[in-house]
């Protein structure tokens, strides 16, 4: 407990800075706060502390800065005050600190090095910037000098020595022959760091007379070369005595005995080696062994593990490379060169070092007069660096004396600060690797506190998510924060809200009780000041109906669904995707509504479909997976693509040009029509094939156009009626010659995000049309209506510049220049843009209203200036709201609409006003940065209006002469009833209307009753109410008076019944038309009634479906507001055929019959043996020996029982396979006894002899007759027939 009592010097300035974290703000860029408020100088831009400047080109040395009032500007050189009124070449940017010497006429670059520093001044204090040493770009020709040709015996190691001359900045290396290719590298030959060219072994390949180092500089955009290097490899066995004589022992013995070795090291020498490094820096660390066979290099680091996303190996393994290197990377490296006659190793001891850097940069301090503060510098490195302050760019030893501020090293400590405590303080934080400045102001202002979220900001947030109400604020001292929801609710806690510093109100999970009126109010010692906000929650979207897995074959059809629900007042739209891509833009993809369709599947139509459902607020999606298979397999197709070509050549090789031929694959049955050729940029976009040319299916070769600085490889594809062949095989590189860039960026732009300063963007070029390399770009611009000359600035991989310190929304003409280190693009084209806007100043004038008609306003007003815009005119905006009704005199809040008009127009229409309603509204310009002041609010009144139709109307308590009617107002009177009117009419039988009669209801009625009317009658109604501007919508119905006291009656109801169904039929002894039906039910069963509903008002209907043989119970009933039904019949249905058959099988009559057929037949093959005996051949024997009788047939196996007869009480033959009809009646010709009906047909005849022999007589046989007999034996009675 004593030590939270007793606390230590030493701890006093962090509780201070601690304290003045939560107290200290700094200025928001709000423009129209930075008006009022004065500030000190902020450096905002300056050129890098070591600046390399190109000798040929102006120089400009960056220094802006802003504060209030804005500063003023002047320079040192090498320490001392540098005028530069003296010097006629230099000028500085008017309202900019930025020095322009102009060494293009006259001059040089060299007079002025040095060491430069700017400082910005105001009455609030100073800003310096860093120490910016100017040193002009050099680079030097290389030394003349002799080089000898180069002998060594195949297998020797060599390293080509480069020692490119010492340039500013330093220069690339690269090795190339005489027609510019690059010399190929590989773990065998590669070049170093230091840039000389390193051989593990040469072999006699190596041989060529042009090995040039080439250096480039950058900045000057040149290019220097050495000279040639003539290198000649021999083979040990072509070794000859002049050659031999010129190689040394070591190289003569070595060379005959010693063509395999263990590796050594070519660099660095030794078994170990230093290297030091700075923080956050590159280290590259580098082993070249030579060896045969040729060695391989492996890295490891000795007390611990390479980082893994910081390690990248180069140059064939030969070098490490880890970026962003820290102090924790220090340690040894060991690097081992190995191969298959041994292995060793070199160690790197690595040291990092590190300039200074920022652990806390020190921050503006804003305070109010008597506060406290702390301003804290402190920054780490290797070694640790000094810490020193100034005070508005002065040591703050011999700075003017403050009684508020104290320093404790790394620390300054205000305490009860004064207006005259203001100022700019600088720390300065240095080692031997370099230094670090860091400008911080501290300005005293007292200030009310102001609130700078717009006010009535509406946010719409998705129900169950967080919502967050913004609530910027400024004052000092520092403002509290606090939110209110309603207009009479108490402080918000952070129980269930959290409360920013910001003053931002999180509610972390918003629910629809959440929607309403939020107020944030800001207080400090000064004053106070509320701003209110609008928050509405939305329902979610959600897919109620998700697309489901479908497998599918190959051509058919299938179809996705996907059902959204959104919130109602959220507007939704719905996307498909396949594989998270966008569909195939073909007609085979179809979307309806909430389907997708996709016709003649094909194999690629697989994978994921997705739906996503949007709304403004949120996105849902759903997926399913589409698998498609096979049909029923098909013979293999005949015809087919083409093979790929082949053997693909490229000659007459030029800087722009080059023929490529190729030998045609197989037809495959189909004409070639055409080849595609397509090209590769293996330097700018490795594995993209692009379209190059095409020609006929006649042709194999190609003349073919090229482009600077591309490493081009080309394929071809063949194409017939079929399709399109897999590609070719890839042709050999051909690598062009690098040039200037032959176009400009696309698509410049000049548009302002902030009032104070111009976005240049513009779209880049690729690395393709580059044209060399080094791209960038030159962006210039200047005032379109001033005299100023273009100010430019180069930049590279980037395609935004932002030029700070612009006047607001002012023309600038701007234009995008490419250049690379060949040379510059063609002029660009001049295009025109606009610096930043701000929110206009002046609201509109005059404001007056027009009201048309209940329902429609004109809204008049004056135009603002167009200079009070400071923007783009977007048009005019009009917020209206219903501030009270007329009629129920309520006034609960209501939103505020809001019409935009585009445009310069001075008037609008409002629509869809309420009738008899009390409006107010006001207007607003509005520029594409927003909105500008309201203009004074109108208040008018909108006249009265028709109604809406009555809520409600019923009938009830029909009678034989009366009805009464109940009804409910009007929903939306739209003014002050006056009456009701009530139009009916009568209703016949024939639905024809009969008089209108028309009666006027007061308004405070809401029951009426209509007596003498007539009995049993339908009455249609027409209501409808009215206001002193007319009458509203009408609401119908129709209602029916009972019948007299004679009760209706259905009388006279008969039966027809037959087997399955009966016909029922009643009179019914009332004139009104109503509905019948028919219940029925079997006699005797506990089933319900089943009723059947009559169509129309026909009195007979026809019941089927009936079981045969059963007793039925009927009755007939009449729907409407009087039911009543008929009385009760009973009828039977008739017996089915099977129950009236009998087995004449066993009637004696019927054996007697089949006795006596026998014997009959028995006495003709008797006669007709005789006759045949006596007579010859028989000719109706020998159609009968030839074809056997069909009719002839035994009786049935079965039952021993012949065909069936008639039915005993019927005594006739039936036609074969027919039944009796189920109506019990017979027609006629299908009762006649006839011959034809049990014979072979019409011709069908008896003989001289009395023998039957129709089927003799050429005719065909008689089909068999349909139905189930066609596979029964034939009848006995037709076999009887046959031969009677």
């Amino acid at each position: 407990m004593p030590k939270k009592k007793h606390l230590s010097a030493g701890r006093v300035p962090l509780i201070l800075f601690l304290c003045q974290m939560i107290s200290a703000l700094d200025v928001p860029l709000d423009p129209k706060l930075l008006e009022d408020l004065v500030q000190p100088p902020t450096i905002t831009q300056q050129s890098p502390k070591d600046y390399i400047i190109d000798p040929r080109e102006n120089i400009v040395i960056q220094c802006e800065a802003k504060g209030k009032p804005p500063p003023s500007f002047s320079w040192t050189r090498n320490g001392t005050h540098f005028d530069i009124d003296k010097d006629p070449l230099i000028t500085m940017k008017p309202g900019s600190g930025t020095l322009i010497i102009n060494i293009m006429s006259e001059g040089k670059a060299e007079t002025y090095e040095g060491i430069y520093q700017c400082t910005a001044r105001n009455e609030r204090g100073a800003a310096i910037s860093n120490n910016i040493i100017v040193r002009p770009s050099r680079s030097p020709l290389w030394t003349k000098e002799k080089l000898k040709p180069i002998i060594l015996p195949s297998g020797q190691s060599l390293i080509l020595s480069c020692r490119p001359p010492i340039g500013l900045p330093p220069a690339i290396i690269f090795w190339m022959d005489n027609s510019f290719q690059r010399l190929p590298q590989s773990e065998r030959v590669s070049q170093g760091l230091n840039g000389d060219l390193y051989f593990s072994n040469v072999l006699p390949e190596d041989t060529r007379d042009d090995y040039i180092c080439y250096a480039r500089f950058n900045h000057t955009q040149t290019i220097q070369q050495k000279q040639p290097i003539s290198l000649k490899v021999i083979l040990v066995d072509e070794l000859n005595d002049t050659t031999a004589a010129n190689l040394s022992d070591t190289e003569f013995y070595g060379a005959k005995s010693n063509r395999e070795r263990p590796p050594t090291f070519l660099t660095p020498e030794g078994n170990a080696s230093n290297k030091e490094e700075l923080r956050g820096n590159v280290l590259s660390l580098e082993c070249i062994a030579e060896g045969l066979p040729t060695p391989l290099i492996y890295w490891i680091k000795e007390d611990g593990i390479l980082p893994i996303n910081r390690t990248f190996y180069r140059n064939f393994q030969k070098t490490l490379q880890i970026i962003q290197v820290s102090e924790a990377d220090s340690g040894n490296y060991q690097c081992i060169a190995k191969n298959a006659l041994g292995a060793i190793h070199h160690t790197i001891s690595v040291t990092v070092k590190a300039a200074p850097y920022w652990i806390m940069a020190p921050q503006n301090l804003v305070l109010s007069p008597g506060e406290d503060g702390a301003l804290i510098c402190r920054a780490n490195g290797n070694p640790k660096p000094r810490i020193s302050w100034l005070s508005n760019g002065v040591p703050i030893e011999i700075a003017p004396h403050d009684p508020s501020r104290k320093i404790n090293g790394d620390t300054i400590i205000f305490s009860n600060v004064q207006e005259r405590s203001s100022a700019v303080y600088q720390c300065n934080a240095s080692n031997e690797y370099g230094y670090l400045l860091g400008n911080a102001f501290v300005n005293v202002l007292a200030e009310p506190p102001r609130i700078l979220t717009s006010a009535n900001t509406l946010y719409q947030v998705i129900a169950n998510r967080p919502a967050l109400l913004d609530c910027a604020f400024f004052g000092s001292p520092l403002p509290t924060i606090e939110w209110f929801k309603g207009a009479k609710g108490s402080a918000l806690r952070e129980d269930i809200y959290v409360l920013h510093e910001n003053g931002t109100l999180e509610i972390p999970v918003a629910q629809k009780d959440s929607t309403g009126t939020y107020t944030c109010v800001a207080r400090n010692k000064l004053g106070m000041a509320k701003n209110e906000v609008h928050l509405e929650i939305k329902d979610p979207t959600r897919i109620i109906k998700q697309p489901e897995y479908a497998v599918v074959q190959r051509g058919s059809t299938v179809s996705f669904e996907c059902k959204v629900k959104h919130d109602h007042t959220l507007i939704s739209t719905v996307i498909w995707l396949k594989d998270n891509g966008e569909l195939p833009s073909e007609g085979r993809f179809t979307i309806d509504k909430d389907h997708l369709e996709v016709a003649d599947v094909s194999d690629s139509d697989g994978g994921t479909y997705t739906c996503v459902a949007n709304t403004t607020l949120d996105s849902v999606s759903a997926s399913a997976v589409l698998s498609v298979v096979a049909p029923t397999p098909t013979p293999a197709p005949i015809y087919d693509v083409p093979n790929p070509p082949f053997d693909l050549e490229l000659t007459d090789q030029l800087d722009k040009s080059v023929q490529l031929s190729w030998t045609p694959g197989d037809d495959n049955n189909s004409p070639i029509t055409k080849f595609i050729i397509e090209y590769e940029d293996a330097m700018h976009e490795a594995g993209l094939w692009h379209y190059q040319a095409e020609v006929p299916g006649t042709q194999t070769t190609a003349q073919l156009k090229l482009s600077p600085y591309v490493n081009y490889s080309f394929r071809v594809m063949a194409e017939n009626s079929l399709g399109r062949s897999l590609p070719s095989e890839t042709s050999e590189q051909y690598f062009t010659k690098a040039a200037e860039p032959d176009k400009n960026p696309m698509t410049v732009e000049g548009l302002g995000s902030e009032p104070d300063n111009l976005v240049i963007t513009w779209q880049p070029l690729n690395g393709f049309e580059s044209n060399g390399p080094g791209l960038q770009y030159k962006v210039s611009w200047r005032q379109k209506d001033g005299d100023d000359e273009w100010t430019s600035v180069v930049v590279a991989n980037v395609s935004k510049y932002i030029v700070s310190g612009t006047p607001t929304f002012v023309p600038y003409l701007i234009k995008v220049q490419a250049l690379n280190d060949v040379g510059f693009a063609p002029e660009p084209a001049v295009v025109m843009g606009h610096s930043g806007e701000d929110l206009p100043m002046v609201a509109p004038g005059n404001v007056h209203v027009n009201v048309v008609n209940s329902t429609l306003a004109e809204v008049h007003w004056d135009p603002v200036p167009l200079k009070s815009v400071r923007g783009h005119l977007q048009g005019y905006r009009i917020y209206y709201w219903k501030a009270q009704s007329s009629s129920k005199r309520n006034r609960r809040h209501i939103e505020k609409k809001i019409l935009t008009f585009q445009g310069s127009k001075t008037h609008g229409m409002l629509p869809g006003l309420e009738p008899f309603s009390h409006y107010t509204l006001h207007v607003r310009v509005v520029n594409g940065k927003g909105e500008g002041p309201a203009s004074p609010t109108r208040v008018f009144h909108t006249p009265e209006g028709v109604p809406s139709a009555p809520s409600s109307l019923k009938i009830v308590n029909p009678t034989l002469d009366s009805l009464t009617l109940e009804w409910d107002p009007p929903s939306h009177p739209n003014g002050i009833l006056t009456e009701y009117t009530l139009k009916y009419q009568p209703i016949n039988s024939t639905h024809e209307l009969g008089p209108l009669v028309d009666l006027k209801i007061p308004a405070n009625k809401t029951r009426w009753t209509l007596k003498n009317l007539n009995f049993s009658t339908r009455y249609k109604f027409y209501f409808y109410a009215q206001t002193s501007a007319g009458s509203g919508s009408q609401i119908t119905e129709e209602a029916v008076t009972i019948m007299d006291e004679v009760n209706p009656r259905i009388s006279k109801l008969t039966v027809a019944a037959a087997e399955t169904y009966a016909n029922i039929s009643w009179e019914y002894e009332r004139p009104e038309h109503v509905n019948f039906y028919v219940e029925y039910g079997v006699v005797g069963s506990k089933e319900e009634w089943r009723k059947e509903i009559v169509n129309g008002s026909r009195s007979f209907f026809g019941l089927k479906g009936l079981m045969p043989g059963t007793a039925y119970k009927v009755r007939v009933g009449a729907e409407g507001d009087s039911e009543f039904v008929s009385s009760e019949d009973v009828f039977e249905t008739g017996p089915a055929m099977a129950s009236r058959q009998v087995d004449i099988a066993t009637q004696g009559w019927f054996i007697g019959l089949m006795c006596a057929v026998a014997l009959l037949i028995l006495i003709l093959l008797i006669v007709c043996f005789i006759r045949r005996n006596k007579g010859g051949k028989y000719p109706v024997k020998e159609k009968e020996d030839a074809h056997a009788d069909p009719e002839i047939q035994p009786m049935k196996e079965d039952d021993g029982t012949f065909g069936e007869y008639s039915d005993a009480e019927d005594h006739k033959p039936l036609k074969k396979g027919s039944r009796t009809p189920s109506d019990r009646t017979v027609k006629k010709e299908d009762s006649d006894d006839s011959l034809v009906d049990y014979g072979e047909g019409v011709n069908g005849q008896f003989n001289e002899d009395g023998s039957f022999i129709g089927q003799y007589s050429g005719k065909k046989e008689k089909e068999p007759a349909e139905g189930n007999e066609s596979s029964e034996a034939p009848s006995p009675v037709n076999a009887m027939n046959s031969f009677v």
